[in-house]
């Protein structure tokens, strides 16, 4: 069982870094690397999460070694990790199951396979700082890569048995003391582009669109009915950062972390902190970017 506990000052903080694309090692790769190594050094996280495109395996000589490439940072900080897999990582000569394989040589690598559809589905307890009461569940869910209904097509969708798990999952964790909930994938739901619409929300939109599944499984309606979550986390769009409220539920992007990943001058690489706090369901968020940049996001529109 995955458990973590809340620090003795009644703090727990989360790291969330998206699309590295590492490939082979080159001085993007290696910026890349030092960005990492500069935002752990500066947040000191009790949690690291990858949401997917760790690696870009098609450029990739060795998508193996690359991945190990990628987690260098992290495995050097000795703190505990946990990833989801993107739509990027697998598309080489490499399986998902082979990198889990690699993931998992770590001592400190939380991330499981589960077995529901695709490969890392799992849930990450974490106590209160007595170690007595579950008070946080955080669910990691493979998002998939390409939708293999062809009449459809568009991004892969999260399916009804990974759904169904999750549901199973909160139904019984609620028998532990309602703990609240957040959610780690790779791909936004379609309902990004609902809170988009909306103008409620703290953030920009510099990739012009959100590249959502055309089909809509249902993941939200069952956050929504389930009641403890409290915000989702993706990546996917490396120009998107924006967080926002829909019915009492906050879907937030990461800032895109790698040099190796598309990107814009103007929009600094950088990563997603997520601050809990004993006693509170709720969370504190904000960007910490290369330049070492806090950035507490206010309301604006803006579209490239």
């Amino acid at each position: 069982m995955n458990q973590l506990t809340f620090k003795q000052d009644g703090t727990f903080k989360i790291v969330q870094f998206t699309d590295l694309h590492w490939e082979n090692g080159d001085d993007k790769d290696l910026e890349t690397n030092r960005l990492m190594e500069t935002i752990l050094q500066e947040e000191k996280p009790d949690l690291v999460v990858f949401t997917g495109d760790l690696i870009y395996s098609p450029a990739s000589a060795d998508p193996k070694a690359a991945l190990r490439g990628a987690l260098e940072p992290v495995a050097k900080m000795d703190v505990p990790w946990a990833a989801v897999l993107g739509n990027h990582d697998s598309e080489g000569d490499v399986t998902k199951e082979e990198l889990l394989s690699v993931m998992q040589e770590y001592p400190l690598c939380l991330t499981e396979s589960g077995d529901v559809s695709g490969v890392g589905n799992y849930v990450v307890r974490v106590l209160d700082s007595s170690g007595s009461k579950l008070v946080w569940a955080l669910y990691f869910l493979d998002s998939g890569m390409d939708n293999e209904n062809k009449a459809v097509g568009g991004y892969d969708f999260i399916k009804r048995d990974q759904i169904d798990w999750y549901v199973k999952q909160s139904s019984a964790l609620k028998q532990s003391g309602e703990p609240a909930e957040l959610l780690f994938f790779h791909i936004p739901l379609p309902e990004y582009k609902e809170v988009w619409q909306s103008g409620n929300y703290v953030g920009s939109m510099f990739e012009g669109e959100i590249c959502s599944p055309l089909v809509n499984s249902g993941l939200f309606s069952a956050m929504v009915e389930m009641g403890n979550v409290k915000g989702t986390f993706v990546g996917h769009d490396h120009l998107n950062d924006f967080c926002g409220d829909l019915y009492g539920i906050q879907l937030c992007y990461g800032r895109a972390t790698g040099y190796n990943g598309y990107g814009d001058e103007k929009f600094p690489r950088g990563a997603r902190i997520i601050k809990l706090e004993e006693g509170k369901q709720d969370f504190e968020s904000y960007l910490r970017l290369a330049d070492g940049t806090v950035l507490v996001q206010e309301k604006e529109k803006i579209q490239g």
